[in-house]
Formats: structure tokens, sequence, C-alpha cells
């Protein structure tokens, strides 16, 4: 169960107990996922990490148990590249419902080599998007089964100056890597948007939120090793950034909030209040190219196709 309504402002350092709630969040174990999970293990949720990594996983647990007193946090074998492997990770979950999921997870590749997975996707929009996709169809009944389950998709900044080639969802025409993953956050993003159209007019009770992190950079992010060193000498060399950009423990906190605020919405999109770059959480205007309706119905069906999955993504939308 998520948090009843806040009788005072949000604030980020302290955001209301969540004890007895459930959320798995995907990546969990680095970057902003990392510190998702260790900002809500501090509030009282059992956070599940989902990671195809179970070494790096368990340096992820140490850190939040060392951080965290009493933290409850697991570990879940997740591979989002790998579709035919998310129904089995899904039950492996052993629940009876699922507060809420922070679609995370995802590769950048800075190379220009471009690479595909087992199914023959490319690899940035095969886990960044279609992962999240099949996942979402799998965690459907757990969700629903949750008092008022929650959907958060972490989109990017850099989603802003993409638009989708529909004609080459996967880059096979025409790679480039930076653009390439611009499209494949931004595909994420109109799926959390239009996903929630569906959810309304399904009258389900699931939410489906989309948030940002801003400006994240490594160098101006607090140290938890082994999952993350930062010297004192980068983050000397990054202090002019940081009046414009910030690190990935504030760059968590859209996130955050988008998971426990009773006050947030479906279909929202929640960002850093200072350009959408960095500072404290806000609720953002949605950019109409990510709420372009002819273009996500066809995404979706374009995604439906690719995963074998049901349209109805298992919460029988009509």
């Amino acid at each position: 169960m998520l948090p009843a309504p806040q009788s005072r402002p949000w604030d980020v350092h302290r955001p209301p107990s969540a004890e007895g709630s459930t959320v798995l969040v995907t990546g969990g174990n680095a970057g902003i996922g990392y510190f998702v999970a260790e900002q809500l293990a501090a509030t009282g949720a059992v956070v599940v990490l989902g990671s195809r990594d179970a070494a790096k996983a368990d340096a992820a647990m140490a850190s939040i148990h060392a951080r965290v007193r009493g933290a409850r946090v697991r570990h879940l074998q997740l591979d989002l590249a790998d579709l035919s492997s998310l129904k089995t990770a899904v039950d492996a979950l052993d629940l009876d419902h699922l507060d809420a999921v922070v679609h995370n997870a995802g590769v950048a590749l800075d190379d220009p080599p471009r690479r595909e997975t087992g199914d023959g996707h490319e690899l940035m929009f095969a886990t960044n998007h279609l992962g999240h996709f099949a996942l979402t169809r799998w965690l459907a009944p757990l969700l629903s089964a949750a008092p008022e389950g929650r959907i958060v998709t972490v989109g990017s900044f850099a989603a802003r100056s993409e638009r989708l080639d529909l004609g080459d969802l996967q880059s096979r025409q025409d790679y480039r890597p930076k653009r390439t993953y611009g499209r494949s956050k931004l595909a994420q993003m109109s799926f959390g948007f239009e996903l929630d159209r569906r959810l309304r007019a399904a009258g389900s009770t699931v939410l489906s939120v989309v948030a940002h992190p801003g400006g994240a950079l490594d160098a101006l992010t607090p140290s938890r090793p082994p999952v993350h060193v930062t010297t004192s000498a980068k983050r000397l060399r990054a202090v002019p950034a940081g009046l414009v950009v910030q690190g990935k423990d504030a760059g968590a906190w859209p996130v955050v909030r988008a998971v426990l605020d009773s006050e947030v919405a479906g279909g929202q999109l929640w960002g850093p209040r200072v350009f959408g770059l960095r500072g404290s959480p806000r609720r953002e205007p949605v950019p109409s190219h990510m709420t372009d309706r002819t273009v996500a119905a066809r995404l979706w069906d374009a995604s439906c196709e690719l995963t074998d999955i049901d349209p109805h993504l298992g919460f029988r939308l009509r």
C-alpha cells in the first residue's frame, strides 16, 4: 500500500512512509536506479532490485543495508533484453500483489557498432522499451491486485529533441548511438502516456506516470562504494557543472515522488524544477510529440508484434 495523502509539503529528504508496500526497480543496482532503491528503502518499502548481474545486485543491497537501518531489499534476476525470460522472472517474485514498478533499467552505447539481442532486436530499443513493454504484461495481474498499483517509467531529457521514425524503430537504416538512445527513451515515454490513457479507458485502478532525472552526472554523485566511487578531484572539476545539472542521487527525486506522492495522477510527467535539469521535483507540461495518439497507437501495435504480446497487456483494456 502506497502512502496516504500528505499533510505537509513534499520534502525530498523526508518522503512519506511506504511501510507495507513493495516496489520493483528495474536496473536498481546502479545509477539512477540505485538511488531510487536506496531512497525508497528508507521509507520502509520492500524494494526489489531487478538486475541481470547478481554480483552487482549483491553490492547494491550491501550498500543500501549499510546506509538504511532495517532496509528490506531483495534481488530479482531480470534481463530485459531476453523477452522469453520475463514471465519466469515475474513468477519468481512470488508475490500476491505489487504496489509499484519503476521502469528504469536501460543501456546506452557510445561505440558506433549496432548491436542486437538474441531475439534480433536492436539492443537499446529492445532493453529500454520492448523489455519494459513486455514486463508490464507479466506484472499486470500483480499491479492490478494492489489497492493503487503504479507504473513509473523513467524517461530522459534527451527525448525532448527526438522524434520516432516508425519505419525504422530499430535503427537498421540509420544507426547513430545517441539518436537511437534518445529515440528509445522517447518510445518509453510515449508508451507510458499511452498506457495511462488505456488504463483510464478501462476503468483500471493502476496509474502510469512518467518521470525523468534531468541532467545527472556521475561526477556530482556521492560515492556508494563499490556501486559508485567519486573522487574528490572529480567532484571538484564538476563544481561548475553543478550550476546547471546535478548528481544521480538528486536525479532520483522525481522518480521517487512519482512512486510515492498520493497527489500524483496518471498521465503526468515529473522532472527537476530548474529548467528540467536540476532541483527538487515538480510536475512538467508534457511535450506534444510525446502524446501524439497516432504515433503512440502505431508504436503500441509495433511493440505488440515485436514482443508477441497481446495488445491488452494483461489489463483487459478496451
